[in-house]
């Protein structure tokens, strides 16, 4: 009986040495295992990827001021705008984040946010109210992107050409502009005094919203439709310019930036084009007219127009990161006036931010008439309801269709219908 009890408690023994054993082995294996995200990746999270074309990659400098102020590497990966797009959507398909945090262009984020590939962001009033493009990367009232380079429209007129034609005032409106561009033609000083892209490529399609919007206020309806007023209106001038011979009939099949940088070329004397144009038009290594052509505030229909447009580059965060909390960080340390600064210096990136642009203005930082500042505040988006998750094939159809009223195949009217009667039907299919 003793015996056997001796024996029961030595297997008592030997079987509770073997449970603490296992229970310690177990600990550490859970341990190793965890699924607690913040066991996982404590270390992870230090860490993030920033995919972004190369014109916009912060100096090393920034980043090593970003690592020093959060304790946050970033990897920055340098890949092509269009080869971004490519990357997001694969990735995304998956699961999976092609980066922590990445660029999106303006025209990417409804189809972005209506796919899932975009994490939604929390932006203070204060950064709100001073970054008006925020517009394009609003989505059924959240913000899914902040934007980084300010593209903004400007509108660029030759006043060299302009003095040399006998013109001695800056036109304020079209009503005006028109026969400004007749006497600059007719007097030999520009054969082809307008710029305006007509090839079958996006150019077009931002160049047409830019038109009818600063004419016109409104290119799209409340319910997404094409206004067909206000289209019209822009088709129509645009018809006029080509018959008056006031658009090169090369001009089709001429790539849009060509046509941009044809201000700086002495190609024409009137343009309105990207921002970026501002400070290389009298850059002597880019440009053939430096001192003779200036900014100067958009022309509306009958005085200055009300409203400017943007066509930005923001970025945004993958809803499949492993690192979201450090991301965020990225992000709003990205859009602070201090690294806007920076930033401008490091990619020649124009400030989103008004008062980051007054300020850099205002010391001469950035070579540009105070006009510029009033107008960034006009910045509003044409989309009533958001950038559509379509907007690529609706860009598609309306270049296609100022292309061919570029060759001659349709009249200005032809082309509304048309292009009213393609935008609707895709508003349509996608309720």
């Amino acid at each position: 009986m003793e015996k056997t009890l001796r024996h029961n408690r030595v297997y008592r023994w030997l079987g509770m040495a073997a449970l603490c054993v296992v229970g310690l082995m177990s600990a550490q294996f859970l341990s190793a295992c965890s699924s607690d995200p913040a066991a996982q990746n404590s270390d992870a999270e230090k860490e993030i990827t920033f995919m972004i074309p190369d014109w916009g990659v912060p100096s090393d400098e920034m980043l090593a001021e970003f690592k020093e102020e959060t304790g946050i590497t970033v990897h920055v990966q340098t890949v092509g705008w269009d080869e971004i797009k490519q990357k997001v959507s694969v990735a995304s398909a998956g699961k999976n984040a092609a980066a922590d945090v990445f660029e999106v262009d303006w025209s990417w984020v409804g189809e972005f946010k209506n796919a899932g590939w975009l994490e939604k962001l929390d932006i203070p009033a204060e950064a709100v109210s001073d970054i008006p493009s925020l517009a394009y990367f609003k989505v059924d009232g959240d913000y899914y992107a902040v934007p980084w380079a300010n593209d903004m429209r400007l509108a660029y007129l030759n006043t060299h050409m302009m003095t040399e034609a006998g013109l001695n005032t800056t036109p304020d409106n079209w009503n005006d502009l028109l026969p400004a561009l007749g006497k600059l033609k007719e007097t030999g000083v520009s054969e082809y005094p307008l710029l305006y892209p007509l090839s079958a490529e996006e150019k077009t399609t931002t160049s047409f919203m830019t038109l009818a919007y600063t004419r016109n206020n409104i290119v799209f309806n409340d319910d997404g439709t094409l206004n067909r007023e206000s289209a019209l209106d822009a088709l129509t001038l645009i018809e006029d310019m080509i018959a008056k011979g006031y658009i090169s009939p090369a001009t089709p099949s001429t790539p849009g930036i060509d046509v941009f940088k044809g201000i700086r070329n002495g190609d024409g004397a009137f343009l309105e084009g990207p921002s970026f144009l501002v400070t290389s038009v009298n850059d002597e290594k880019t440009s053939k007219v430096v001192g003779q052509v200036q900014a100067i505030p958009f022309p509306g229909k009958d005085g200055l127009a009300e409203k400017s447009i943007a066509f930005t580059e923001a970025i945004g965060i993958s809803p499949f990161s492993q690192n979201k909390e450090a991301a965020k960080e990225f992000v709003a340390w990205y859009y602070k006036p201090e690294t806007q600064k920076k930033l401008n210096r490091a990619a020649d990136a124009m400030p989103t931010r008004t008062s980051v642009l007054k300020d850099m203005i205002a010391s001469g930082d950035i070579v540009a008439p105070e006009f510029v500042i009033a107008q960034s505040e006009q910045v509003a988006s044409p989309f009533p309801l958001g950038v559509p998750k379509y907007y690529a094939q609706m860009s598609t159809e309306i270049f296609n269709i100022i292309n061919q009223l570029g060759q001659g195949k349709l009249t200005a009217a032809e082309a509304c219908d048309q292009m009213v009667a393609k935008v609707d039907a895709l508003v349509a299919e996608n309720k």
